[in-house]
């Protein structure tokens, strides 16, 4: 009997078995060095997600001024910027699960420093949010570029999907239980837990047995750092797919300074301090969670849709948070962010999903490097100028601004990634495609 062609039906089948629940937990009960990185992540993120909510609204109850929230994720992004060229760098050249280790082992000591800030010393508060990301900046492109050696090919769609919902996991829950702890323990508890969960963390990769890095070549030598970073501006010239998924993180970083304003709406605008701060970081954090798997979903069999899908999904994102801007109470407010992280969830996992596969091994440290300095360059950017405006303008004003920051960009590169897309629909993502606008 002859075989009979796939139908549409079956290819959306085959697609949500490879990344939607099932394909899920079946990816964390059979590949166990897989689990323990993800775990690792759940941990240290949802550390992270109670410092967060503890130290923003510790600055806004101190100083009274949006600027200052926007200045402190300056000092975190900025510091990661210009970490992230020599830090790519070692992604490459070191052992990558070593790596990552010490930076678990050293932002458990700059986690504990955080107990030593209070209002009359919250000065100290911007010097340590910088040496975490000085920290975190070798961590993330690490265990990104790791991720496809530790899982089969077929599988890493589900694990990509599954590490950008773990985020959007964390942030719902850390963020959740952040402004709860904070509120009814104190903030020093919120930063014990962060640092401790750095060492749990540390552990769960110690056991780790699969190589996080692809064998090197006899005679294989790494380049000098300089040379390292031409090498990837060269790649990414030649191939405009990893140009324009580079790009879009870069033009969401531009709109994605509204992370300034969501302390100012639970604390100022709807007058809920740590607790309205923590509802909103967790309907963020819900979005995140579902858009990974909804984008994949979108993209279609062979993914042949990635590139429309995020820049869909960049609009989403740009259109809730112009709603942002409008909405009247806490809880309509907590909708419209979810919608929105729906759309930056997507955009975020299936970018990072095309530079998996398209990238190879040797050079992906230093891409995904070069991919997180510039999302974060822009989004300091962005978290400044947010938080400038809603100082002078108001919050919801600021929040306007944003949203529409991110339609402006969605436009502008689905108008430059036309080629891009038409290709990738007529010939599937993972098949050779020609460098071309």
């Amino acid at each position: 009997m002859a075989e009979r062609e796939p139908t549409p039906d079956d290819r959306e089948q085959e697609l949500e078995a490879t990344t939607g629940v099932r394909a899920s937990m079946s990816l964390l009960r059979k590949n166990r060095d897989f689990r323990r990185l993800f775990l690792a992540s759940v941990i240290s993120l949802g550390g992270d997600w109670f410092l967060f909510v503890a130290i923003t609204s510790l600055i806004v109850e101190t100083t009274g001024r949006a600027i200052d929230v926007g200045l402190a994720i300056l000092a975190q992004e900025l510091a990661f910027f210009i970490a992230s060229p020599p830090a790519g760098v070692l992604v490459d050249r070191l052992d990558r699960r070593k790596l990552m280790i010490a930076c678990d082992l050293a932002r458990i000591v700059v986690c504990a420093s955080f107990l030593f800030v209070g209002t009359g010393t919250i000065w100290l508060a911007y010097p340590l949010l910088s040496m975490l990301s000085v920290f975190g900046a070798p961590f993330d492109p690490a265990s990104t570029a790791a991720t496809p050696n530790l899982v089969e090919p077929r599988d890493l769609p589900t694990a990509n999907a599954l590490n950008g919902s773990l985020w959007g996991t964390m942030l719902a829950v850390g963020a959740g239980l952040g402004g709860i702890v904070a509120t009814v323990f104190g903030r020093d508890v919120a930063f014990i837990v962060d640092a401790a969960s750095f060492g749990v963390s540390a552990l769960l990769l110690w056991g780790i047995q699969r190589p996080f890095s692809e064998a090197r070549e006899p005679g294989h030598t790494h380049p000098k750092m300089l040379d390292a970073t031409i090498e990837v501006l060269q790649y990414a010239r030649r191939d405009h797919r990893v140009l324009a998924l580079i790009g879009v993180k870069a033009g969401f970083g531009l709109a994605a300074g509204v992370l300034a304003l969501i302390p100012v709406f639970g604390a100022e605008v709807f007058h809920r301090s740590e607790i309205g701060v923590g509802a909103l970081m967790a309907a963020r954090g819900v979005g995140a969670l579902v858009g990974p798997f909804l984008g994949h979903r979108l993209s279609g069999h062979g993914h042949r849709r990635l590139f429309s899908t995020i820049g869909l999904s960049l609009a989403v994102f740009g259109l809730a948070y112009m709603a942002l801007g409008l909405a009247p109470t806490l809880w309509i407010a907590a909708g419209v962010i979810f919608v929105a992280h729906l759309g930056g969830g997507a955009q975020w996992v299936l970018s990072t999903f095309g530079l998996q596969v398209l990238v190879p091994d040797h050079i992906r440290g230093r891409v995904f490097a070069v991919d997180f300095a510039m999302i974060t360059l822009s989004l300091a950017i962005s978290s400044l100028i947010a938080s400038a405006v809603a100082d002078s303008a108001g919050p919801r004003r600021a929040a306007l601004l944003v949203g529409a920051m991110a339609i402006v960009w969605a436009i502008v590169w689905m108008v430059l990634t036309r080629t891009i897309r038409r290709r990738t629909a007529a010939e599937g993502f993972s098949l050779p495609t020609v460098a071309d606008g």
